[in-house]
C-alpha cells in the first residue's frame, strides 16, 4: 500500500483503540497506539494505573510497594525512561550484595559472587565453602573429573545441578536465587531460557563449572545471570515511570479512566463491543468499584449497577491471565484450548522501622533463603540497597519481605493487615540477624499480587506462543502483560510496544 503520510495520520485519527487493563504493558501498548494520533480509551477497573507497579506511604515517607526496579538488559525500559525524559531519575543499586539465610543451623552467608544463578565457576571459592562446607565443595569438584557431558541440551536447571555438582550446591546457591526471582523451584527451571549459552558452553567444555567459568570469561556472565542481578530503578520510585506514561498520555489526547471494570467483550461485526460496569449514586455519578458506600446502601435508590457500552475498532487486553481469558473465551474459542499456567499469590509487606541496629546493613541488600527453611522467601533492606530510599527514610530503615511462591501459598495470605504485618517483622528479624522489638515497627504496609509465571519456567514458552497465537487469530485484537511476556518489565515493555505496533499496522494500513 502506498500512502502520504497525512492520508495515514487521517486514517489513524478515525480509528478508536481501547486497551483494557492499566499495568505497564497495557500503558505502553496504550502510548504507541496513542503516538500515530489513533484515539486510545484505556479502562483500568482499580483506583490506580499501574498494576504491579505502585507506591504506598509509610509515615510520610514514599516508597515502592510492587516492583521496585528493573533488569537492564536489552535496554528496552532505560530507551522508555529516556523518552519520557527521566533519564536524570535513574538509580543504581548499593554495591552490597545479597545473603543467603536457612544454612544448617540457622546460618546465614553472603550470596557467592560470579556465579551464573547461583552455580559457582570454582566450588573452592571461600564464600562458596561458606555456604555448602567442605562435603559440598568435594562433591561439586566431581563435577570436573566426572565423564564430561558432550552434548549439553538439558532443560531442568534442578537436574543438572543435581546431577553434576550434588544437593547442596542446588539446595543451598541455586534453590534460593531461583525461589526469589522467579518464585520456582530449580526443577521447574528452563537452563536454556534461564541461562543462555550455558548449554552450549557444556557442550564445548564437558562440565557445568566449566562451563560457567566459559560464560565468565566471554563476558557472557551479565546476560546469563538470572533477572535482577543488573537492574536500576527510579529516584523517588517506579511509580514515577508510571505517572510520566499517565501524564504522556493525556498529552496525546488518550483518555484514562480508572474505576472502570470491563464485564464483557465482544466481536460486533467489523467493531469490538467493551462493556463497562459501573455503579452510579442517586445523582448518576460514579462510585468506585468495590465502593462499601455501593455494597452497604439501605436505600435501594441510592445506588444502582448500570452498564456502558464502548465500540472501539480494536481492543488490546492488559489484565491478568485469569480476567483475560475469561474475558475472551467467548470471542477467541482457540484460547479454550490452550493451557493456562499456574500463577502463584505472592504478598510484599513493607516495614517502616525505627531501628538504629540496623545502619550497618548487617545483611547487605537483601537475603534469599533456602527454600523451607523460612516463612518468607526473601527480603530486601531498601534502605540499604536505594539511596532514594534511606534519604526519604531520614534515619529510619525500609525493609519489604515477600511470601509465596509456585506451589506455596504466601503464609500470610489468611491473615489480617496487623498479623501479617507482625509475622513480617519476626521474619525480618531472623533473616537479618539481629532482634527487631515491636516497638520498632513504625508502619506497615501490605501488597498482594498474582505472579504470572516467568518465562524461564520449563513449557512457558510454549504455552504463551499458542495463547498468543491464539489471540492474534481474531481480528482487532491483541492481548499483552506479564502472562505473555514473561514477568519483569524488561519482557512487558517491548513485548507490549510489538503487539501494539503490529495492531496498529492492520488498522492503518489494512
Amino acid at each position: 500500500m502506498n500512502a502520504e503520510p497525512a492520508d495515514l495520520a487521517a486514517r489513524a485519527a478515525e480509528k478508536h483503540v481501547v486497551v483494557v487493563g492499566g499495568g505497564i504493558g497495557g500503558l505502553v501498548a496504550a502510548r504507541e497506539c496513542a503516538k500515530v494520533g489513533i484515539r486510545v480509551t484505556m479502562l483500568e477497573s482499580a483506583d490506580a494505573v499501574g498494576g504491579a507497579i505502585r507506591r504506598a506511604e509509610l509515615d510520610g515517607v514514599v516508597v515502592d510497594a510492587g516492583a521496585e526496579s528493573f533488569a537492564t538488559r536489552g535496554g528496552h525500559v532505560r530507551a522508555l525512561v529516556t523518552e519520557l525524559g527521566l533519564a536524570d531519575r535513574v538509580v543504581t543499586p548499593a554495591a552490597g550484595g545479597a545473603w543467603v539465610a536457612g544454612l544448617p543451623g540457622g546460618g546465614a552467608a553472603p550470596l557467592p559472587v560470579g556465579g551464573v544463578l547461583g552455580i559457582p565457576a570454582n566450588p573452592f571459592q571461600e564464600d562458596v565453602r561458606r555456604v555448602i562446607g567442605w562435603s559440598g565443595v568435594w562433591r561439586a569438584y566431581l563435577d570436573r573429573v566426572r565423564p564430561p557431558l558432550t552434548i549439553g541440551h538439558n532443560h531442568s536447571l534442578g537436574r543438572l545441578v543435581s546431577s553434576r555438582m550434588g544437593a547442596k550446591v542446588r539446595d543451598r546457591l541455586v534453590a534460593p536465587v531461583t525461589t526469589g526471582v522467579y518464585s520456582a523451584a530449580p526443577e521447574d527451571v528452563d537452563v536454556e531460557v534461564a541461562a543462555p549459552g550455558l548449554n552450549a558452553a557444556l557442550t564445548r567444555v564437558g562440565s557445568l563449572s566449566g562451563a560457567v567459568q566459559v560464560l565468565r570469561d566471554e563476558g557472557a556472565a551479565r546476560a546469563a545471570k538470572a533477572p535482577g542481578s543488573a537492574v536500576e530503578g527510579l529516584d523517588g520510585g517506579m511509580s514515577v515511570l508510571v505517572d510520566a506514561l499517565v501524564a504522556d498520555l493525556r498529552e496525546l489526547g488518550a483518555e484514562v479512566r480508572t474505576h472502570a471494570p470491563v464485564v464483557d467483550l465482544a466481536r460486533d461485526g467489523a467493531s469490538w463491543r467493551v462493556t463497562v460496569g459501573r455503579t452510579v449514586d442517586a445523582e448518576g455519578q460514579a462510585l468506585p468499584a468495590g465502593d462499601p458506600e455501593s455494597a452497604q446502601a439501605e436505600d435501594a435508590d441510592a445506588t444502582a449497577s448500570v452498564d456502558e457500552v464502548v465500540t472501539a475498532d480494536a481492543v488490546i487486553v492488559a489484565v491478568d491471565e485469569t480476567t483475560a481469558r475469561a474475558l475472551l473465551t467467548a470471542s477467541v474459542p482457540a484460547l479454550a484450548k490452550t493451557t493456562p499456567a499456574e500463577a502463584p499469590e505472592i504478598e510484599i509487606v513493607t516495614l517502616l522501622l525505627d531501628a538504629p541496629e540496623l545502619d550497618a546493613a548487617p545483611r547487605g541488600t537483601g537475603v534469599l533463603t533456602v527454600p523451607g527453611s523460612h516463612t518468607a522467601k526473601a527480603l530486601t533492606h531498601s534502605s540499604a540497597k536505594w539511596e532514594w530510599v534511606a534519604r526519604s527514610a531520614g534515619g529510619r530503615h525500609v525493609v519489604r519481605v515477600s511470601f509465596g511462591a509456585q506451589g506455596e501459598p504466601a503464609a500470610t495470605a489468611d491473615l489480617d493487615d496487623d498479623a501479617a504485618a507482625r509475622l513480617a517483622l519476626r521474619e525480618a528479624s531472623a533473616l537479618l540477624g539481629t532482634p527487631l522489638a515491636v516497638e520498632r515497627l513504625v508502619a506497615a504496609h501490605r501488597a498482594r499480587f498474582v505472579q504470572s509465571q516467568p518465562a524461564s519456567i520449563i513449557g512457558a514458552r510454549e504455552r504463551r506462543a499458542a495463547a498468543r497465537a491464539a489471540v492474534q487469530s481474531a481480528p482487532g485484537l491483541a492481548a499483552v502483560g506479564a502472562w505473555l511476556s514473561g514477568t519483569g518489565l524488561a519482557q512487558v515493555v517491548p513485548d507490549a510496544a510489538a503487539e501494539a505496533d503490529r495492531l496498529r499496522r492492520t488498522l492503518i494500513w489494512d
